[in-house]
Formats: C-alpha cells, structure tokens, sequence
C-alpha cells in the first residue's frame, strides 16, 4: 500500500524547508557577539571603537550602560553626523540592548545633550 498521490513531493518540501532551517540557524550560530567600548560598555569615545574590527550581516551589537544617564538611538549617516536623532527613530533604553547588524552602514548615538558630541556614537559597516 502507498502513501497516496503527491506523498513524494510532500516529502521533498519538508526536506528543503528543513534545509532552509537549518541554513538560517547555522548563519545565526556563526554571528559573532561585540560588547561595544569593550569592558567600558557603551560611554564617551567611542567612536574609534569598531576600528580595526571586521563587522559581518547577522553580528550583535551588546551596548551596556547606565541607562538613567544614556541611551542607544538608531540613526542614519546625516543624524550620525549631526549628533541629532530624526523623527521615528528607534531609541533603547534598557542598559544591555542588543542590536542586530544590517547589511551596510549602521549608526548609532547617544542623544543626551553633549554625549554624542563627546564621541558616544559609532558607525560600523557590515558585510
């Protein structure tokens, strides 16, 4: 007795989904973890921090930090260079956020008044 008409290609997809699983997990396993400032955390200048370090898609960023005097604030390349943080922009706040890298330039400020300013910001380009 067979298992009926299609049964073939019901197997073949749950073979490539599975495939695909396990391809997504693999690459999530090889993202290598940052505490940015290193064991100063997240504080001012530091934005020579990710120099010299070779950043890949997938990475995580771990910014430790007083949060009733910091914050992490997601911006673009014009709010890096401005130190101001647009509308919309997503902010953390916890103290021991962790941020996954995009493919491309990430940035990232403080935007207490005179922190970014101070070099509490960082720009990191992900391959």
């Amino acid at each position: 007795m067979g298992w009926g008409r299609g049964s073939a290609a019901q197997t073949g997809v749950i073979a490539v989904t599975l495939l695909v699983c396990l391809l997504v997990k693999q690459e999530h396993v090889n993202a290598a973890v940052y505490t940015v400032g290193g064991p100063s955390g997240w504080t001012y200048n530091t934005d020579t921090w990710p120099n010299g370090k070779r950043f890949r898609v997938g990475d995580v960023l771990i910014f430790k930090y007083d949060p009733t005097s910091h914050n992490v604030v997601a911006v673009d390349r014009n709010g890096y260079e401005s130190c101001s943080a647009p509308g919309g922009a997503k902010v953390f706040r916890s103290g021991k956020d962790q941020i996954q890298l995009a493919s491309g330039l990430n940035y990232f400020i403080c935007n207490y008044p005179g922190h970014c300013q101070s070099g509490m910001k960082i720009a990191i380009k992900a391959l």
